[in-house]
């Protein structure tokens, strides 16, 4: 019974639907799907998958690099054969467990300058002419440290490069040429699928089909991608197999993010072709399918991992928080008991995931009947818009509380919310109810994703912000662009932000 607990708190269930809430947000406008949406982050899947393109790209990996591998070892093995004889140590003839030390530093090299992703870039001769020399580079310098002494014939170095060079040139072409081919007869082709306006459906539908790579699954108008359809084309996807979807449309898509996280929960890469379907003459700048410029957004290797895992690390790194700090709750409760009458903590509901609400908590910093006052206050709102409520100087906030508030002490208490996974440690900030009565239509896609204790929001200016616009701006910022790496940033850059009490108040 504990453990099921335990999973349900660090794995709420998504497939669970969640009524609507009983807050009215005055917006008539919601729609009723919106209201009944599952109760998940828009970023996250229900398991970790393996992206539908991943057997082929991983097929396609694995040839080039052992190809690559057979041709620097026999290049290796020719240069010594016909250079001047060097260092024991460094000759694969004498000590052949070398090659795996060089091959994998020339590997790496050959990856970091794309040479194994798809399209163009694995046959983009300056760039292989870039990897060879440098990788055979770094060899040369890791010798010459290693063992200064040590021979090492010029004449050997130059005839491994120049003959890694051209076989590697050369396999490559003659493998392009093989794979194309193999195309053309149908096979290990992508499947993909059109989206488009009824109009354009037949001219985007002839121009993905032109390349020859593409095994056209299906079409389909952009009435299929709308919330309340969804759903039903990514089982359409899913039975199909289809790995690639190409979206064209002449006006902006009523729901890109939705549509987005959507098919990259499903493994699925998705490119949004330009509205106008005429090719660039630069095309090496762009993305581009047959010339038609494209936006691509690649599914990862494996989907949902990344979401699960900072699942795990809010979870386990808010009870090592709670651990190191209770010395710090403790110290905190004391100080405001001493300070003012009232409680210590105080709640508010607030707005969370889906628009469901829920109790946040936090250390009180104002004064017991600090909501009555707002309304009084109301007309001292420093924000242009309204929507938030914010005052330099505001009367409420108690003498400790100022100080609280100046180092974010006062939200220490929300890291039982990222227990209960109600909170993350990052993402947009939870606003009350009296603040999301004010939003339009357009800011609720901010509740798509778990709301934070930090985010961008709070290390680019915080309370200093006074357009909500430009807060919610930075909220759309952080959910395109969110990944851990992301996440990791902004809580070293809060933590900056802290000691140095900017925008706090």
């Amino acid at each position: 019974c504990y453990s099921r607990h335990l999973l349900l708190l660090l794995f709420p269930l998504p497939q669970l639907p969640i009524m609507s809430t009983n807050i009215d947000l005055g917006r008539k406008s919601r729609t009723a799907s919106h209201r009944t949406r599952l109760m998940s982050d828009l970023r996250s899947s229900t398991v970790a998958q393996f992206s539908q393109g991943s057997r082929l790209n991983g097929a396609r990996t694995l040839y080039f690099m052992a190809l690559d591998s057979i041709l620097l070892v026999g290049a290796r093995l020719l240069g010594e054969h016909f250079g001047t004889a060097w260092e024991r140590t460094w000759s694969i003839q004498e000590t052949p467990s070398m090659v795996f030390v060089i091959l994998s530093i020339q590997i790496i090299v050959f990856a970091s300058y794309g040479l194994y992703q798809s399209g163009k870039k694995r046959r983009h001769y300056p760039n292989i002419i870039k990897a060879v020399f440098l990788s055979n580079l770094i060899l040369l310098l890791i010798a010459f440290l290693y063992l200064p002494h040590a021979l090492i014939a010029r004449s050997t170095f130059l005839f491994t490069a120049v003959l890694s060079l051209l076989f590697i040139s050369v396999g490559r072409y003659v493998s392009n040429l093989l794979i194309l081919q193999v195309w053309k007869r149908g096979f290990i082709r992508h499947p993909v699928f059109v989206i488009a306006a009824p109009n354009y459906l037949k001219e985007v539908t002839a121009l993905v089909s032109r390349a020859p790579y593409h095994r056209l699954c299906g079409s389909n108008n952009l009435d299929s991608i709308h919330a309340d359809r969804i759903d039903e084309t990514l089982r359409q996807l899913e039975i199909l197999g289809v790995s690639e979807v190409f979206v064209h449309s002449t006006t902006a898509l009523r729901d890109p993010m939705h549509l987005y996280w959507k098919l990259r929960n499903k493994g699925i890469t998705i490119y949004m072709l330009s509205s106008v379907l005429e090719p660039l003459f630069r095309e090496e700048e762009f993305g581009a399918i047959e010339g038609v410029p494209c936006a691509k957004f690649s599914a990862p290797f494996l989907t949902g991992l990344d979401f699960w895992t900072k699942r795990i690390i809010d979870f386990i790194g808010a009870l090592i928080f709670l651990v190191i700090t209770s010395p710090v709750y403790l110290a905190v409760a004391l100080v405001i008991a001493f300070d003012s009458r009232g409680p210590i903590f105080y709640q508010q509901t607030r707005i969370g995931l889906r628009g469901k609400p829920f109790k946040v908590w936090k250390f009180r910093t104002m004064v017991t009947n600090a909501d009555e006052i707002q309304a009084v206050l109301e007309k001292q709102n420093e924000c242009k818009d309204g929507i938030l409520f914010k005052m330099k100087s505001d009367p409420r906030i108690t003498h400790v509380g100022g100080f609280l508030r100046q180092y974010s002490l006062d939200e220490l208490p929300q890291v039982f919310n990222i227990l209960l996974g109600e909170m993350s440690f990052v993402g947009p900030r939870p606003l009350p109810t009296r603040d999301v009565e004010h939003f339009s239509q357009h800011h609720h896609i901010r509740h798509e994703v778990l709301p934070g204790i930090t985010g961008l929001w709070q290390v680019s200016g915080r309370s200093e912000i006074k357009d909500f616009e430009d807060v919610f701006r930075l909220d759309i910022q952080y959910i395109e662009n969110w990944s851990l790496w992301y996440d990791l940033k902004i809580v070293l850059k809060t933590i900056a932000v802290v000691f140095q009490k900017a925008g706090a108040y």
